[in-house]
C-alpha cells in the first residue's frame, strides 16, 4: 500500500560535535516519539557516523524518509567543510546518498542550523536562525524559505579569529561566560548591521548561558524545536533550494 504524503513517517537527525540526536516526525513535524540521543563518536568520519546513527536508530519504528541536520557546509546532500567533526574527513563526501545507501529510504542532508531554522521560524519576513554549541551556525530564510547557506562562523570577527573561535565552545572554557556574554552583545549587534533581519532566533546548548535581556524580535528556542524542520526538508514546493533528486535506495 502506497503512503500518502499526509502518512509519512520522517527520520529526523541533528549530527552535532558531542551527540547524535534522533526521533520520528509525522508529515507536519510533531514528534511521534521522544528524541533519543548517542555520543558522537571520536574520530568524528563518515563510517563513525553512519555506524553511530545505524546504531541509535536500530529500534526505532519504521520511517518513510531521512532528513538530516549536519555541522558543516553542504551542497545538494555533498559535504564540503565539517569544521567540528574533521574537514579532512567529510570534504566532498556524498553524505546524502551512502544514508540512503545505509538506512534504505531517501535521505536528505542540509546544514544543521539551516534545518532547525526550518522547524522554528515563523514564515514572515527575513528571520535569521544562529545556533551557540561546538561553534556558531547560523540560518537565514525568507517567507518561510531557506536561502542558500553562508558560512559566517568562518568570517574574521575579531584579531583575525573567526566566529567559531571568538564565541564556540573552546572560547568559553577560555574566557568565562562574563567575558562571553560580552562577546555575544558585540556579535548580537554586528548581526542586527549585517543582516537587519525582521527576528533572531537563538539555539544551541549554550543559549541558556544568556544574561542579558534580549530585543523583543529575539528568542531563544530548543533544539527539540529545530529537529521539527526534518518534515519541512520534504516540503518540495515550499523549499526549491534545499530540494534535490532522489537517489534510489540500494536494496
Amino acid at each position: 500500500m502506497k503512503t500518502t504524503p499526509s502518512q509519512l513517517r520522517i527520520l529526523s537527525i541533528d549530527i552535532g560535535g558531542s551527540s547524535v540526536k534522533a526521533t520520528i516526525l509525522d508529515s507536519k513535524g510533531d514528534l511521534t516519539m521522544d528524541y533519543q540521543k548517542i555520543a558522537t563518536p571520536k574520530p568524528a568520519n563518515p563510517d563513525n557516523i553512519i555506524k553511530a546513527i545505524k546504531t541509535l536508530v536500530k529500534n526505532y519504528p519504521p520511517y518513510d524518509r531521512v532528513s538530516v541536520g549536519f555541522p558543516g557546509y553542504v551542497r545538494n546532500g555533498i559535504v564540503k567543510t565539517a569544521p567540528n567533526l574533521g574537514t579532512d574527513f567529510w570534504a566532498d563526501v556524498d553524505f546524502r546518498k551512502r544514508l540512503t545507501e545505509e538506512l534504505g529510504q531517501d535521505t536528505q542532508v542540509v546544514n544543521d542550523a539551516d534545518m532547525q531554522g526550518l522547524g522554528v521560524v515563523k514564515g514572515k519576513g527575513l528571520e535569521m536562525v544562529i545556533t551557540l554549541g561546538t561553534g556558531f551556525g547560523t540560518a537565514l530564510l525568507m517567507d518561510g524559505h531557506l536561502l542558500p547557506h553562508l558560512e559566517v562562523s568562518h568570517h574574521p570577527v575579531s584579531k583575525g579569529r573567526d566566529y567559531d573561535e571568538y564565541i564556540g565552545d573552546r572560547a568559553l572554557d577560555e574566557i568565562g561566560e562574563k567575558k562571553w556574554n560580552r562577546r555575544i552583545r558585540k556579535v548580537f549587534q554586528i548581526l542586527k548591521t549585517v543582516f537587519n533581519y525582521d527576528y533572531l532566533y537563538i539555539g544551541g546548548g549554550n543559549s541558556d548561558l544568556l544574561d542579558f535581556k534580549l530585543d523583543k524580535n529575539m528568542k531563544i528556542v530548543t533544539n527539540a524545536d529545530g529537529i521539527k524542520g526534518g518534515a519541512r526538508l520534504w516540503q518540495e514546493d515550499k523549499h526549491p533550494v534545499t530540494h534535490v533528486a532522489m537517489a534510489t535506495p540500494t536494496k
